[in-house]
């Protein structure tokens, strides 16, 4: 009896020891040294640099187009169905993502929806980085069959038949050619991406109808590009803690500070034990750049080649910054022209932002993640990759320090800093 009672307690005693090394909190210090402050600094948003212009948009400034580009979408008439717009996956009300683990446009799509609060940052678009402008992206889901579903000659000659939308072409990019207006495409679906009908369609049109149909196109993502600019992400408590941080007086973080103790710890951890400053740094908390961090693909998928596809996609996009439709000088098109493209591109994904992390679930770049909790769970242990390697290393974080981490990402929440007149469909 004694014996089992020895055992007993010694099993206990383990568990018990167990559970607090796990989930009981240690009594850390949360006061921040010299680098810690200048880390901190550098994540807030008033270290965010003024949005540059896209070179390769030469209206990617002008209020003028951003009010035709944001018409255009909330428009579902640019639809092959006639009722789903940009807006239908980029809602704002859930900071212009859809809350799905794969975005539904006419059809299912194979990615999750990002958001585009502050996207406008970013040198590459698309998990893969298969487009290098914003203007460029917003072209691919107006012919993607599984998203609006349209052609580019049907999305053009809905430009030239409709009053109101074309005045405001007009009025943004100039007239257009008397002899495109007197073509008359309404019958006649057609693309170079599209299926066998509409490419045979396409190659009956002259050259000169196809750069003209091109441009038009070029120049829609080019208003939807301008619009989007000025979805701009807004400051969180964090950021209002990092202000705070300036004066001497809460260095030292006293108890009534602006994020709590657990929050700061995990801010603590952010930045050291947890390597998540390492991708997810400055006021945007991403490196806009390619990581493969070993995300199981969705059941039944092959794992993608990512960012190694991405580049070479890009190169070849007719719309890229070296193409016929850039308002770019070729020496501007730095970006493109030196992009790696080596094997540890396989399987890369891009990083996202981490504001407002906690409203856009679900996570990964197939929504495989419901909650922030699996998604510090899979960087905790960080599984093998099925494809090239994961440069992700197991954090070895204990339970009550990975509820710090969740903690301090759910302070990064705001609403966007942007006129409520651009966040519902214009009147």
């Amino acid at each position: 009896m004694r014996t089992g009672l020895k055992i007993f307690l010694g099993g206990f005693l383990a568990t018990a020891g167990w559970l607090a090394w796990e989930w009981v909190p240690w009594q850390l210090k949360t006061d921040w040294d010299e680098e810690e402050l200048m880390l901190i600094q550098s994540l807030s948003l008033d270290s965010l640099e003024p949005l540059k212009l896209d070179l390769s948009n030469s209206v990617a400034g002008s209020l003028e187009a951003a009010e035709f580009g944001h018409t255009l979408f909330f428009e579902k008439r640019l639809s092959a169905n006639q009722s789903v717009s940009c807006a239908s996956c980029h809602q704002p009300d859930n900071y212009f993502t859809d809350s799905l683990p794969l975005a539904m446009g006419i059809g299912l799509g194979t990615r999750h929806t990002p958001s585009l609060v502050g996207l406008s940052y970013s040198p590459w678009y698309y998990w893969d980085g298969r487009r290098d402008s914003q203007w460029s992206q917003a072209l691919a889901p107006l012919e993607a069959k599984h998203e609006q579903g349209m052609d580019r000659t049907s999305l053009v000659n809905f430009i030239l038949h409709d009053e109101p939308h074309l005045e405001k072409y007009e009025k943004v990019f100039g007239a257009i050619s008397p002899d495109l207006k007197n073509t008359d495409l309404s019958n006649s679906p057609a693309s170079p991406i599209g299926n066998s009908t509409e490419k045979e369609t396409w190659q009956s049109f002259e050259s000169k109808t196809q750069i003209e149909i091109s441009k038009i196109f070029s120049n829609i993502g080019k208003a939807l590009a301008a619009y989007q600019r000025q979805l701009q992400p807004g400051g969180s408590r964090f950021d209002d803690y990092t202000r705070a941080l300036q004066t001497a007086s809460l260095r030292e973080d006293p108890k009534d500070s602006i994020l709590n103790r657990r929050e700061r710890l995990g801010l603590k951890l952010f930045l050291g034990k947890g390597n998540c400053v390492d991708c997810h740094n400055g006021p945007l908390f991403t490196n806009h750049e390619f990581h493969n961090t070993g995300v199981i693909p969705l059941p039944g998928e092959l794992p993608p080649m990512g960012r190694f596809d991405g580049i070479r996609i890009a190169r070849e996009d007719p719309f890229n910054c070296f193409g016929p439709y850039s308002d770019a000088n070729p020496k501007d098109c730095a970006e493109l022209q030196f992009a790696r493209d080596t094997s540890e591109m396989v399987g890369a994904h891009k990083t996202p932002t981490l504001r407002n992390i906690a409203k856009t679930s679900p996570y990964m770049h197939t929504g495989q993640q419901k909650s922030l909790a699996e998604v510090i769970e899979h960087y905790n242990e960080a599984p093998t990759a099925m494809v090239s390697h994961n440069e992700a290393k197991p954090l070895k974080l204990r339970r009550s320090e990975m509820k710090q981490l969740e903690a301090f990402l759910r302070t990064l929440s705001a609403p966007p800093a942007t006129d409520s007149v651009w966040l519902n469909p214009p009147n």
